[in-house]
């Protein structure tokens, strides 16, 4: 059972972002990086999200035509 400070790999992959940019408080960053020690599973998709965002690069806006534009805001609108 998880006490109140620990995370769970749900919590862990919703903040998974926040790590990568250093956005985090130094105490959400403990939290993240216990579970890490703790949990192969997550070790391995946060390794996966590295190696995705090293392959993809960074995708300046007028990179994208107008229509994917639209798809990408259309799709952002309803995403929660």
């Amino acid at each position: 059972m998880k006490t109140a400070e620990e995370l769970s790999c749900q919590e862990l992959v919703e903040l998974v972002t926040d790590y990568l940019e250093g956005a985090m408080s130094p105490e959400e960053r403990e939290r993240f990086e216990e579970h890490l020690d703790a949990c192969g599973n997550c070790r391995r998709y946060l390794a996966q999200m590295r190696q995705t965002i090293r392959l993809v690069g960074r995708l300046e806006p007028e990179m994208l035509s107008p229509q994917a534009a639209r798809e990408l805001r259309a799709a952002f609108r309803t995403w929660r």
